[in-house]
């Protein structure tokens, strides 16, 4: 029973009884949604689960005209939403795809709902499993890229989720994400890194964490690219371990602390540093040319999104 009542704590707000799917409700969903509408389903799709603060950063000028769009789709089940159990005060929302928004961007794909992969059940499972913080912080990561993208220029020009990731590494590599990231330089070119992310929240004993880099090495192996791998750690202390163990290792590493005194521009500023190096830490810009002046086997900026 108490396991029980803290699913419906946790799924509040997202019980509401959806409408029959018939033809005629989709096309008046299809018929409110705007295009950025779209885009932010996809993006809820994607990614399983964003927070009210993710999307309105993501696509939104002001808190109060995400609140208005969230509900509007909210209240035609094109999104569901919940607030995570805490012991004190209260969580923000987080969205995630209702179905009549599934039934959009199947239409829109030209599948039907079981080839488009979606059912309720699983779709709301996120918001019970014990992995929905690791989830939500993955997420932020990319969010707070889009936000120094669009204040410094640049662009995340790719973010892939982990289950995309799987689809095309799985047997050897397992990422949280994939990104590319370019920003512009003071001089009109442009810098671009691809990257994995492995968002570490400490739970993981760090032998286990180092031995994840063999699957990457062996993906550069397969593949004949290499792409670097970023560790984002949740204290200076565990990511001062990390290094001591991962000495330098066989494919471009690098580390950085994610709490929110770190840098303003959050990942997109100077917070990292390569393994095996010292001195002073880096842009996430500027990764790719510390690496280039390094020799490495099969090391080439554009990779695993080509």
């Amino acid at each position: 029973m108490t396991r029980r009542r803290t699913t419906d704590t946790r799924l509040r707000g997202s019980q509401i009884r959806a409408p029959r799917l018939s033809a005629d409700v989709i096309a008046d969903l299809v018929y409110r949604l705007t295009a950025r509408d779209r885009d932010l389903l996809a993006l809820v799709w994607e990614h399983r689960v964003l927070t009210t603060g993710q999307l309105t950063r993501l696509f939104f000028p002001t808190p109060e005209r995400a609140r208005q769009r969230l509900n509007h789709l909210h209240r035609h089940h094109a999104l569901l939403r919940f607030r995570p159990w805490t012991p004190v005060g209260s969580k923000p929302w987080h969205w995630i795809l209702g179905p009549a928004g599934a039934h959009v961007l199947a239409v829109e794909q030209g599948r039907s709902i079981t080839e488009f992969g979606y059912r309720q059940d699983t779709a709301t499972a996120i918001a019970v499993s014990p992995r929905l913080a690791h989830q939500v912080g993955v997420n932020e990561f990319f969010v707070a890229l889009h936000v120094c993208a669009r204040r410094q220029g640049g662009a995340v020009e790719q973010w892939w989720s982990e289950s995309r990731c799987a689809a095309l590494w799985g047997d050897l590599a397992h990422p949280d994400a994939f990104g590319r990231w370019t920003t512009l330089r003071t001089d009109g070119s442009s810098s671009t890194l691809d990257f994995f992310l492995e968002h570490d929240t400490g739970t993981e004993p760090l032998a286990r964490v180092i031995a994840k880099l063999g699957g990457y090495a062996d993906l550069a192996e397969a593949t004949g690219t290499t792409t670097p791998v970023l560790f984002w750690l949740p204290s200076a202390k565990r990511e001062a371990n990390l290094r001591r163990l991962l000495g330098t290792p066989e494919i471009p590493v690098a580390t950085a602390v994610h709490t929110p005194a770190t840098s303003p521009d959050g990942p997109a500023g100077p917070v990292w540093q390569s393994a095996g190096a010292t001195g002073p830490r880096h842009r996430l810009s500027d990764l790719a040319h510390v690496w280039a002046t390094v020799p490495r086997h099969d090391h080439h900026r554009d990779s695993a999104g080509s």
